[in-house]
């Protein structure tokens, strides 16, 4: 939901870890996208978020645009239990494979994607998707896909 962007937002300046989009970008996604996009609140705070979307080429595909936690709750597998809500969602009923791109030093999310991937039970593909030399801004690492799949929509 386009209300849940500023705060969306704001967790991923605060992760020191993340792409800062525009705050716009944010509110696209949640409004062209609210059915792949999720929100964890606690205490009424949001939390946690993944978006996502289903590339109009590959509609087998859900891609993960990001994924953030707030720092006082990581580790404790928010963001496994949001991939899986994500793959269980109507809109994602027949996709059978779930992208993403990770930088080379993020190796959280290196492993958080590898071991998503084990508990679908599955291959996770990691290749270079896009090198350094395309990013405008001087100094951005190159993103690595994470191609999780096939799975089963009945075996999840």
């Amino acid at each position: 939901m386009p209300e849940d962007a500023a705060a969306i937002w704001r967790l991923v300046v605060d992760s020191g870890v993340l792409d800062h989009n525009s705050p716009y970008s944010y509110l696209i996604l949640c409004k062209h996208f609210a059915d792949t996009c999720i929100v964890v609140e606690y205490d009424a705070e949001i939390v946690g978020f993944v978006t996502a979307y289903r590339p109009p080429t590959s509609p087998q595909v859900v891609f993960v645009w990001q994924i953030g936690v707030a720092e006082f709750i990581r580790g404790r597998g928010l963001s496994i239990g949001l991939l899986d809500a994500l793959v269980h969602r109507p809109a994602c009923q027949d996709v059978t494979y779930l992208d993403a791109t990770v930088t080379p030093s993020n190796a959280a999310s290196q492993s958080m994607f590898r071991a998503f991937a084990r508990r679908l039970n599955t291959q996770c593909v990691e290749e270079l998707c896009f090198p350094e030399q395309l990013f405008p801004a001087e100094g951005h690492e190159a993103e690595y896909l994470f191609h999780i799949g096939p799975f089963n929509v009945d075996d999840r």
